[in-house]
């Protein structure tokens, strides 16, 4: 006597597997949304601190004209910082491949620095709204 599956039992066990995929791989895509806000976050407040470092320093933020890169190097635009010295290696870019935004003065603090989110956009929400100082 041959033993082996029918097709249908085989096929209950596809349906069996394509629906638990399809519960778990969302919970998945979630969590990578959440560990890159997490990532700006983390940037965001690392940033922050180098301009605190910079305006203990220099007496003043940078202009929004010189923007972060005057944490790596020295600003040659518009009032040039007396007693710079690098505060960052280099500038990270945020967790979605695009640069952090600066403002001085800021929109929603003294300064703001801030992610656009997954979007690129102002605004949004979810894993699009934006990440920043405010938060």
């Amino acid at each position: 006597m041959a033993r082996g599956f029918t097709l249908i039992e085989l096929m209950v066990v596809l349906v069996i597997i394509g629906v638990l995929g399809a519960l778990i791989v969302p919970n998945f895509l979630e969590r990578a949304d959440e560990a890159r806000v997490t990532a700006a976050r983390t940037d965001v407040n690392n940033l922050m601190q180098a301009l605190k470092l910079y305006r203990l320093d220099n007496q003043r933020y940078p202009s929004t004209e010189q923007g972060l890169e005057s944490l790596v190097r020295k600003p040659t635009a518009g009032a040039v910082p007396p007693n710079w010295k690098p505060y960052l290696d280099k500038l990270p870019s945020d967790p979605w491949g695009r640069p952090y935004q600066f403002l001085n003065p800021g929109v929603k603090g003294e300064i703001d620095v801030f992610s656009f989110g997954a979007d690129g956009q102002p605004g949004g929400e979810g894993k699009n709204a934006d990440v920043g100082s405010w938060q």
